[in-house]
C-alpha cells in the first residue's frame, strides 16, 4: 500500500513538473516573440519586462475574478435583481480592466515608444493565434491517431471473423 501511494505521489509530482515545464516554455516563446517584434534594446528589455509581468499578472487576476463570478451562474434561473447585479459586477470588472490598461500603457510609454507599444498589442494577438492554431493541430493529430487505431481494430476484427 505504501509503495502504491509513493508511486502515485511520484507520478503526480512528475505530471505537475511537466505542466510547469510546458508553461515555462510557452512563457519563453512569448517573451522571445515580443522581444523580437518590439525590437527591444537590452536597456528597454530590462525595464519593460518587470512592468509587463506585473501587468499580465493583474490582468490574469481580473480574468480569474470574472471566471469565478460566472461559475455556477445561470441567467435563466436567476432573478431580475440577480441578473442586474451580475451585469453591474461585470461592468465594474471591465472598468477595472480599462483602468489597468490605461495605467500600464502610461508606465510602458516611459520605457518603450508608442510604435513599440502598438507592436506589443499585435504581437500578443499573433501569439494567441499561433497558440490556438497549435492546440487545434495537436487535437487533430490526436483525433487522427484515435481514428487510425479504431480502423486498425476494426480491420483486425474483420480478419478474425
Amino acid at each position: 500500500m505504501k509503495t502504491l501511494l509513493y508511486t502515485l505521489a511520484i507520478l503526480a509530482s512528475s505530471l505537475a513538473m511537466a505542466q510547469v515545464d510546458a508553461m515555462d516554455k510557452l512563457e519563453a516563446a512569448k517573451i522571445a516573440l515580443i522581444t523580437e517584434r518590439l525590437e527591444l534594446t537590452p536597456e528597454q528589455a530590462e525595464k519593460f519586462w518587470p512592468i509587463y509581468r506585473q501587468y499580465a499578472q493583474e490582468q490574469q487576476n481580473i480574468r480569474r475574478e470574472f471566471q469565478e463570478l460566472k461559475q455556477g451562474y445561470d441567467p435563466q434561473k436567476a432573478s431580475d435583481l440577480e441578473n442586474k447585479q451580475m451585469l453591474d459586477k461585470g461592468l465594474k470588472l471591465r472598468e477595472r480592466q480599462l483602468d489597468l490598461d490605461k495605467t500600464y500603457t502610461n508606465r510602458m510609454q516611459n520605457v518603450i515608444t508608442t510604435r513599440q507599444l502598438m507592436s506589443l498589442r499585435k504581437a500578443e494577438d499573433d501569439f494567441k493565434q499561433m497558440l490556438i492554431k497549435r492546440i487545434r493541430q495537436q487535437q487533430q493529430q490526436r483525433q487522427d491517431m484515435q481514428n487510425q487505431r479504431q480502423r486498425n481494430n476494426e480491420n483486425m476484427q474483420q480478419r478474425k471473423n
